[in-house]
């Protein structure tokens, strides 16, 4: 009996947490409160206050349970000195772009996190996590970049933290953009055309 009532809880939580991601895409984070949760949850509101002390703690529990598109990415890279950089940079890239645009709780999250959050401070887990996010793709960036540099494939002025800077925000960018009007234009189709112009600047010029 105790293990069914703690899957049940789980089962609970869960639903609460569904309900949230999806108040906080259609609505917004400040508009959404813990009553339109418990609402669309079918659960009370003291059930919500029974797994979650308020809206900062909920919030910030959704945002612990999702991987986002630039995380998800990463998360399958190898650290390996014999990779190919520029083909490991245009993967890394696309699959950005592809994780975005086909796979709807990906994007649900990167939307909130981007677009419809306050950085207040019962939310700045948030800012927190893209902090990080950023951090860890600035890191992986310039590490291939020298690779590249070392292995010829890449010219040997180009300066790898401002590629890797410039590589996060127009990725970022483009994601922003597509997501205020998805039906426009395919996300992996116009990031594949921007990343293969962007690879081919850096890229070292062979000799004959």
């Amino acid at each position: 009996m105790a293990r069914r009532t703690k899957e049940e809880a789980a089962a609970t939580r869960d639903s609460i947490l569904d309900a949230a991601e999806q108040l906080f895409v259609e609505q917004g984070v400040s508009r959404t409160t813990l009553q339109h949760i418990a609402t669309a949850a079918g659960v009370t509101r003291g059930a919500i206050y029974w797994h979650f002390d308020d809206k900062g703690a909920l919030f910030n529990a959704m945002m612990d349970r999702a991987t986002l598109p630039f995380e998800c990415s990463l998360a399958t890279q190898k650290d390996d000195e014999g990779v190919d950089a520029m083909d490991d940079l245009r993967s890394v890239m696309l699959d950005i772009f592809r994780i975005t645009e086909q796979d709807p709780k990906a994007r649900r999250v990167f939307e909130i996190a981007s677009l419809k959050v306050e950085f207040v401070s019962e939310l700045d887990a948030v800012r927190v996590r893209r902090s990080q996010s950023k951090q860890e793709w600035m890191d992986y960036v310039e590490k291939r970049i020298r690779l590249g540099i070392r292995n010829g494939q890449i010219r040997a002025d180009v300066d790898p933290h401002v590629q890797a800077l410039g590589l996060w925000s127009l990725i970022d960018g483009l994601i922003r953009t597509w997501m205020f009007e998805p039906d426009t234009f395919s996300l992996l189709q116009v990031g594949r055309q921007v990343v293969e112009t962007l690879l081919e600047g850096i890229r070292a010029k062979q000799t004959k």
